[in-house]
């Protein structure tokens, strides 16, 4: 299975044929990255253009936030945020509330959007197709991060463990998902030789609060989700905490990645870095969001290292990073 397959498959993701920029150069190193980029210091990200014909310098700043959930709710949460990032840049800031993963990152592959947040399973996506430079995460006061994939059924439904699952159907996220698809599929596959059509059937609901409340409403008898939304979820009262039982939790993985498209101006990168860095959570709209999932500052991290773990769910479900 490769990754254009997954994503081409039902989903109209016309990210391929999107744009048609400027060739990068023909001996440029880029490992998996897309031909259009370079990746000459060996970080896994495409480099900033050299040529500075090849760089942009918007008067409007395009933001979206990965859509989890429903984007109206991120809108008013980012709000505070998106004005402190007017003021470190001098731009007007623009949210952006995305549908699908596959729009986020044609958004960005065809130069209209500028600032993301990519959940974790996409961002190698967002990476080597749309030249995505991810640089900070979301972290709690003491520095720890991450979230974890969990299982979850509704109470009654007659499943207890994971091999229960066997014969019904189980509800996926987007395949670009890492939680929502990735990951459950590669641990279902190697720890319980468990595997689509075969075993269960498979079906996506589009993203995680879908997933949760799906379950909840006894619409689906599993899910995979990220326990992140799911906790955010309770702490807004859309479901309540005994709604859903979790019959799995998997290892801690890195959340939404945050960053700029890789052609931006040096100088705008840095005021749109220094804008995460140096923003103060405390009374803010972020803040009251991202409380719910034990998050209140931004980590500065890089994709090389953070997202090594995810590199290898997906090499373990043989996906590529086909751009075409």
């Amino acid at each position: 299975m490769t990754l254009k397959s997954t994503l081409l498959s039902g989903a109209a993701f016309a990210l391929a044929l999107a744009f048609a920029g400027p060739a990068a150069a023909q001996d440029c190193p880029r490992g998996d990255l897309d031909e259009r980029f370079c990746d000459v210091d060996g970080d896994l990200i495409a480099d900033t253009p050299t040529d500075p014909a090849d760089l942009v310098d918007p008067d409007t700043l395009i933001f979206a936030f990965t859509p989890v959930e429903d984007p109206a709710v991120y809108k008013d949460a980012w709000s505070d945020f998106l004005t402190h990032l007017e003021a470190e840049t001098g731009k007007s800031i623009v949210f952006f509330p995305v549908q699908s993963n596959a729009a986020q990152i044609e958004a960005m592959r065809s130069g209209r959007l500028h600032i993301a947040g990519f959940n974790t399973g996409s961002n190698p996506l967002a990476v080597n197709c749309a030249g995505f430079n991810p640089f900070t995460i979301m972290a709690s006061t003491d520095g720890s991060f991450g979230y974890e994939m969990e299982i979850i059924t509704y109470p009654g439904s007659g499943i207890e463990k994971v091999e229960d699952i066997k014969g019904k159907q189980m509800a996926f996220t987007s395949p670009t998902s890492n939680s929502g698809f990735k990951a459950p599929s590669a641990i279902l596959k190697s720890d319980f030789d468990m595997v689509p059509e075969r075993d269960f059937e498979a079906v996506f609901s589009g993203k995680h609060d879908n997933s949760i409340l799906g379950v909840a409403n006894k619409d689906y008898p599993a899910a995979s989700i990220a326990n992140s939304v799911k906790f955010r979820m309770i702490s807004r009262d859309v479901i309540a905490e005994d709604d859903v039982v979790t019959i799995y939790t998997s290892q801690t993985f890195p959340t939404t990645g945050y960053g700029t498209a890789h052609n931006l101006k040096p100088e705008l990168k840095e005021k749109i870095r220094n804008a995460f860095f140096n923003f103060e959570w405390e009374g803010t709209s972020l803040e009251k969001e991202f409380e719910k999932s034990n998050e209140g500052q931004f980590l500065e991290m890089t994709y090389q290292e953070y997202w090594d773990v995810i590199r290898k769910i997906d090499a373990a479900n043989g996906v590529s990073y086909s751009c075409e």
